[in-house]
């Protein structure tokens, strides 16, 4: 069944039964961490290079928890991510490499087909550029509609450029993401989460 590959973690093992308890536990613990990711987000509105080559304290800060000079110039829309989901406490990626982000914790490849399922604020999502034969840029997912997704993400300008100015709240349309990670849960609280709706999506 196409279905049981949807998540690449969850695949490795059977299907389980998950508690409702201990599902209403994993939401609760989901949309804390979702709140405090877009709190952290909103703290970089307003953050723009000072002369246009990718610097700003807060940019430069961010590239040496990747560990990378801070002074290099580097494009910045995942070290971004990364530096707000440090703060926020939540364990992601230390990594300035969009690819990086969307090895673990997929909920969602485009190549999977098209639904994408359960979709929740918090979650980060990739452009995949056909120029550089991989993804290379990314959102956080704010909120969204029918027909896009409501972000917040660095390394941007008001057209959505890869290669921006500042951190911006942005909507970006669902057929433009390639991938989708959920970073706001993490080892077996994310197994469960998934479980559960992989589960219902079998039935």
């Amino acid at each position: 069944m196409a279905t049981a590959c949807l998540f690449s973690c969850v695949c490795a093992h059977p299907v389980r039964d998950v508690s409702e308890k201990r599902i209403a536990k994993i939401a609760k613990i989901r949309k804390g961490a979702s709140q405090i990711l877009i709190a952290e987000a909103r703290t970089w509105l307003g953050v723009f290079e000072l002369t246009g080559n990718n610097d700003h304290p807060r940019i430069s800060e961010s590239m040496r928890l990747c560990g990378l000079a801070g002074n290099r110039g580097y494009p910045w829309c995942a070290s971004s991510q990364a530096k707000i989901h440090y703060d926020a406490n939540i364990p992601a990626p230390h990594s300035a490499r969009v690819t990086n982000w969307f090895k673990r914790n997929i909920v969602w490849r485009r190549e999977w087909g098209d639904k994408q399922f359960n979709v929740q604020p918090g979650m980060v999502g990739a452009i995949y550029y056909k120029s550089l034969g991989r993804y290379g840029h990314i959102v956080m997912i704010i909120g969204e509609d029918n027909n896009n997704y409501y972000t917040l993400e660095g390394n941007t300008n008001s057209a959505g450029s890869r290669e921006g100015q500042g951190f911006y709240k942005k909507m970006r349309s669902k057929s433009s993401i390639a991938a989708i990670s959920d970073y706001c849960l993490n080892g077996q609280l994310f197994i469960d989460e998934y479980d559960n709706l992989l589960k219902r999506t079998m039935k």
